[in-house]
């Protein structure tokens, strides 16, 4: 049996040999829907249901024991510290907090010490696992603190540096132009691409960008991750892209549904786009981010003209993403700009010519 695309819809076969479908959501009531998969009345049950039914986060609370880990998660869920949290820090985040809950949700919290997180870190294997389930651990003990322990247990250890790697792959142009010859101007993919690319974008930051993101030639993003939000103007090749585009909806990036794509269906998707350019698995969407502004900063961007187009707040930052800028082209680019200047500045300065007449003294 085929799996659904859809997030939460189910499918099962009656007694009577009929397909249906039902959307159910960690341990809530299941829901029916109606009518053909994809079809009007079963997009509009299946968007009912996704925005309206609501997993109870509290399940068993009412079980759990005061002072006690179980009773702690429970109240860490219902914070303002947790609700400020981004959705993706959520996701990443919650199975640690809930790996650590199975494993000691009886214990009381006031019975917690140093050595005992530092222990229970020691049995994760992967350092990058490890991280997380520290970063996702010491906000939680901290707010227990001063209601139920003095000192947070989890304050005071040092997160574990992760060995250094380049990250994400930076697109070559030689990629750049591959991608582009596949998907045509016109297409979904293709305007993915250019928001990624020209106007160097993270996938949670494409999948807002809407009509009424975009005017008189600028467009507005509202970056994530810390950084600024940036007006910038469209370069000819985006623009090119999103006017090909119908603007109907209120963001330009949508499915085969017509709805907005999710942060990481969206990296999903694009990863199966790239593949079908004949591109490398090591071409993904965040790497036309380093892509971009690596081309930026061949030809010519200053680091704080990268910091205005990126939102960026630190040089530090920028580094980052321009650590594979091809240094001979930069060089060339920079003496192009020297003798350029050079040339301007002596236009600017008139010469002094003497008039003096022939054969005079």
């Amino acid at each position: 049996m085929a799996r659904l695309a859809l997030k939460h819809v189910h499918q099962f076969r009656d007694r009577h040999g009929k397909l249906r479908h039902y959307f159910r959501r960690g341990t809530a009531k299941a829901i029916p829907l109606p009518g053909l998969v994809g079809s009007e009345e079963f997009m509009a049950a299946y968007q009912a249901a996704l925005t309206t039914h609501v997993v109870n986060s509290e399940v068993g609370a009412d079980r759990t024991l005061p002072g006690t880990i179980d009773a702690l998660v429970v109240a860490y869920y219902k914070t303002v510290e947790w609700a400020n949290l981004r959705r993706t820090t959520h996701k990443t985040r919650k199975p640690f907090i809930e790996r650590f809950r199975v494993a000691n949700g009886k214990r009381q919290v006031k019975t917690l010490q140093r050595d005992n997180i530092e222990k229970m870190m020691a049995t994760i294997p992967n350092l990058h696992a490890r991280r997380g389930w520290l970063k996702a651990i010491r906000p939680l003990l901290q707010s227990a603190v001063p209601s139920l322990i003095a000192v947070n247990p989890a304050e005071g250890i040092k997160h574990l540096k992760s060995p250094k790697t380049k990250g994400h792959h930076s697109w070559t142009d030689e990629e750049i132009q591959q991608y582009r010859d596949y998907w045509k101007v016109g297409t979904q993919q293709r305007l993915v691409f250019e928001f990624a690319l020209e106007a160097v974008s993270r996938r949670c930051e494409v999948v807002r960008l809407g009509p009424q993101h975009v005017k008189d030639g600028w467009i507005k993003i509202e970056r994530a991750k810390g950084s600024r939000d940036v007006d910038i103007l469209l370069t000819p090749e985006l623009e090119a892209a999103i006017e090909a585009m119908p603007k109907a909806q209120m963001v330009y990036a949508v499915t085969s549904y017509g709805k907005p794509w999710s942060i990481d269906g969206l990296g999903n998707e694009f990863a199966k786009w790239a593949t079908l350019a004949g591109l490398p698995k090591q071409c993904r969407l965040h790497g036309l981010k380093k892509g971009g502004l690596r081309r930026d900063a061949e030809s010519g961007l200053t680091a704080h003209e990268l910091m205005a187009k990126s939102g960026h707040r630190t040089l530090s930052q920028i580094q980052v993403y321009t650590e594979e800028v091809d240094r001979k082209k930069l060089a060339e680019t920079g003496h192009k700009k020297r003798i350029k200047n050079n040339e301007l500045a002596n236009l600017a300065t008139p010469h002094l010519q003497t008039n003096t007449k022939k054969g005079g003294k």
